[in-house]
Order: C-alpha cells, then sequence, then structure tokens
C-alpha cells in the first residue's frame, strides 16, 4: 500500500464474536456453580430471549404483557427504580476465565449472544422484568423517532419548541437507562429436567409480600404512605396489624394495613374508586390524613361501639362477635357513604355523624331477616346470618347509593 505496509489487526474486528464478557463473581450454591453478575440493560435482550407473551416458554410460566409493561413505564419513569437480581440457567454454553489473584472466585464470564430463540442461557425466575427493560427502552426510541420525523415535517416555531423539550425529557430518561444494570445471578445447570425443577423450587420458596406489608412500605402510592399518620387516630392505634390482611376470629386487632389503606381510597374516591397517576399527584397528603381522621371521628361520634373500642372499653374482638362495625366491608361502605355525603350532598362531618347515629341501631350482627337491611333495597347486599355485606365491589357500590341514598329520604324504621 502507498505509504508503507500495514496489517489488519484481526483483534480489533468484534463483528463476527457475538459474544458479551462481564467481570463475575463464581461460587456454589446447591451444588451447583453460579456466576454473579451486573448486566447493562440494553445487553439484557442481546444475551437472554425476549419473552413473547404469546408463544409461553414451555419451562416456564406465561408472561402477562401488562404485568411487564408496568414495570417498563416504572423505570423509565421512576429514577429510584429498584429490582431484584434475576435468575438464569446456564446449559454449558458460557465460559468463565479466572482472575489473577482470586482463588478462582472472580472472572471474566463470557456470554454468546442470543439468536431468535437460541440461547445457552434461559431464565428462571424474571422474564416481566427482562421484557419491561425491552419494551421500555423500545418505546423510548420509537417515540424519539416519531417526534424526529415531526420536527422535520413541522413549520410552527411554537410546535417545533414544544417537540424539542419533549424530545430532551425523553432523551435524558433513555440516556439513564443505557447507563443502569441489574443485577443477574446464572446457576450452570446442564439438565433440562433439573432446570425445570429448579423453576418449581423458586416458586414454591418464594414468599410474596403481604398486602399488608405493601400498605406499609409502598411509599409510591398516598393511601400507603400516609398509613402512619392515619392509625394515630384514636380508633385505630394499636389496633391495626401491620402483617397480616385478613382478620380471623381470634386477631386482636380491628383491621390490617391493608384495610386503613382501603378505607383512605374510600373516603378519598368512593368505595370503587382507583386513585390513578394524575389523582395522586393532586392529593396532598396532610388534606388527606385530614379527611381520614374526619371520617374516623365520624364513626367514633356516630356509631357507640366504635366509640367504645376508641376509648378501650370494649376490645375489637367483641366488636366483631356482635356487630357489622367489627367487619372491614362495612367500614369501607361507610368511608364510600362518607365520600359520597360530603362530595354530592355537600354535608359536613357533624351532619354525616348525625346520620351514623340514626344507623347505629341497625348495626347488630348477624344480619336478621326483619332487619333494615333484609327489608330494603340493601337486600342485594346482604344474605341472612350474614356478619358482613357481600364483598363483591359491585355489592358495595351499590350498597354505598342505598345508604347515601337514605341521607335524603330515610326509609321506615330510620
Amino acid at each position: 500500500m502507498p505509504g508503507g505496509t500495514r496489517e489488519i489487526e484481526p483483534d480489533r474486528i468484534s463483528g463476527p464474536r457475538r459474544e458479551s464478557t462481564f467481570v463475575a463473581q463464581r461460587s456454589p450454591q446447591g451444588g451447583r456453580t453460579v456466576h454473579s453478575t451486573r448486566i447493562p440493560l440494553t445487553s439484557l435482550d442481546v444475551i437472554l430471549t425476549t419473552p413473547n407473551p404469546d408463544e409461553p416458554d414451555p419451562d416456564n410460566r406465561k408472561v402477562d404483557s401488562r404485568h411487564a409493561k408496568a414495570f417498563g413505564d416504572d423505570i423509565r419513569q421512576q429514577e429510584t427504580w429498584v429490582a431484584p437480581t434475576l435468575l438464569a440457567r446456564d446449559n454449558g454454553g458460557c465460559s468463565f476465565e479466572e482472575a489473577a489473584g482470586t482463588n478462582g472466585h472472580i472472572g471474566y464470564l463470557t456470554i454468546p449472544w442470543a439468536t431468535g430463540a437460541l440461547s445457552p442461557l434461559s431464565t428462571i425466575d424474571g422474564q416481566h422484568r427482562i421484557l419491561g427493560v425491552h419494551l421500555g427502552i423500545k418505546g423510548l426510541g420509537d417515540e424519539i423517532t416519531k417526534i424526529d420525523r415531526e420536527i422535520g415535517r413541522t413549520t410552527r416555531k411554537d410546535t417545533l419548541a414544544t417537540l424539542e423539550n419533549t424530545r430532551q425529557k425523553l432523551r435524558v430518561q433513555l440516556d439513564r437507562l443505557e447507563s443502569e444494570s441489574i443485577g443477574v445471578d446464572i446457576d450452570v445447570e446442564p439438565s433440562t429436567v433439573l432446570a425445570r425443577q429448579m423453576f418449581v423450587d423458586v416458586a414454591d420458596n418464594a414468599k410474596g409480600i403481604s398486602s399488608a406489608l405493601r400498605a406499609r412500605f409502598d411509599s409510591s402510592k398516598v393511601a400507603n404512605r400516609i398509613l402512619d399518620r392515619v392509625v394515630n387516630h384514636a380508633l385505630l392505634t394499636g389496633k391495626v396489624d401491620l402483617e397480616q390482611d385478613r382478620m380471623t376470629r381470634k386477631n386482636p386487632n380491628l383491621m390490617g394495613a391493608e384495610h386503613v389503606a382501603d378505607l383512605t381510597r374510600g373516603v378519598a374516591v368512593g368505595v370503587a374508586g382507583r386513585i390513578g397517576k394524575q389523582r395522586e399527584r393532586e392529593l396532598a397528603d396532610e388534606s388527606l390524613v385530614e379527611l381520614v381522621h374526619g371520617f374516623l371521628d365520624c364513626l367514633t361520634g356516630g356509631f357507640k361501639d366504635l366509640g367504645a373500642v376508641a376509648e378501650g372499653t370494649l376490645t375489637p374482638l367483641d366488636l366483631r362477635s356482635q356487630s357489622l362495625l367489627g367487619h372491614v366491608g362495612m367500614l369501607r361502605v361507610l368511608a364510600g357513604v362518607h365520600h359520597t355525603l360530603i362530595e354530592e350532598h355537600e354535608a359536613n362531618d357533624e351532619e354525616v355523624t348525625t346520620f351514623f347515629t340514626a344507623l347505629d341501631p341497625h348495626m347488630n350482627a348477624p344480619v336478621s331477616a326483619t332487619s333494615i337491611w333484609r327489608g330494603t333495597e340493601a337486600s342485594a347486599d346482604f344474605e341472612v346470618n350474614a356478619f358482613s355485606p357481600v364483598m363483591r365491589t359491585q355489592n358495595l357500590a351499590h350498597l354505598v347509593r342505598v345508604i347515601s341514598g337514605w341521607y335524603r329520604t330515610r326509609p321506615s324504621g330510620l
């Protein structure tokens, strides 16, 4: 060649390699070798087959695309997102090279890339996170590409400024995701039969988080975030189970943490309402605490038994054995009634308390055939000898409408 002889350096040509190498820790677990590493989010769909909701992996459960998309949306929007380590199985196609001076514990793990449905790795736990990452990053790329096309077509300065501002926000999200990683534990297991057993063992050994614990720790939801302040009310102090969701006959508490969150939502948006993302942003924590405490004041002021529970002269166990008020279903209905009377009838807490006082004599349980709950439209929501209304959402919502209607037009006996 002109100017002297030059040689091509093969080591600098990476195209044919189709593999990635990561620093990894090697350790034993359950009789297998496990390689633990961190994988960039942008490399997940390179080394692992992207789960297909329409074609389930025969060695794993079917993927719920909505659940996966929700995770992808979460990592896009939440800069403080967190996710547990993924668990994968190496069928023997990966290679590990020890790093000097580490006694074989640290080294370089080389993983061939996935080709279509073929990969030396298969997912044991984490399909939704893998698909969610793929959808999140792809969605950002697609949105940026769409905006680029619109920028090229627009001639209006105001529209151009809006598009460029939106593009910049999306680009910041994408740059962040391109710099972030997730943990992956890779078990070396050549046997397909034993690999399937690994999936079963993981599913059997997993202890899902209870709704009560979620209500305590999930600060992304306002109904959960204010829990500690709501339970400071006299009716709830020392009477909320912070670990369990179900109120058994022997549980000394009035309700569980998730039930407090249910009441909070009922007071804020109604018994069948949901606090969406927009509403989450609109609700001020302190204002909602005040609103819920106002409802609890209505309960203790209007119902003698709940006033006694708040004062400590009646236990939740005794209340549960004799009154509808000892069961969260009825309390959820009353939260919905409070919401309806405040929002639609423009009542205040004093007027709601007076209405609750009128309901008080009818709270005995079990429900008798001659009670107000069986002799009115409410009969669709109560069975004879029941201690609680039917807990289907449609029944709770119907019962709220019936009782709220009594505020203006009271039935015989009320």
